[in-house]
């Protein structure tokens, strides 16, 4: 049997990164908890016309306020980082 214990620390990203690239990631693996990405909280102030649009929109689509903020969010980003690269 293969000797699973891995004391390498390495993200989620980079073990589908080896494993797009053929790489055998078996020793990532254990079976003995959950890997979870990294996750940051922060808080922000929004308006409370702003926040109803946005829970309207949630509503609209069937999903969570979160998700459509952070859809949006990485929506106007790309936008950004496309805009900066055609200046």
């Amino acid at each position: 049997m293969m000797n699973t214990d891995c004391t390498e620390k390495i993200s989620a990203d980079d073990i589908a990164e080896k494993a797009l690239s053929g790489e055998d990631i078996a020793q990532y693996f254990t079976n003995r908890g959950v890997m979870k990405p990294a996750v940051n909280l922060i808080t922000v102030d929004i308006g409370s016309d702003m926040l109803s649009e946005i829970d309207n929109l949630a509503a609209e689509m069937n999903i969570s306020r979160q998700a459509i903020i952070k859809v949006y969010l990485r929506q106007s980003l790309d936008q950004h980082y496309l805009a900066k690269k055609y200046k």
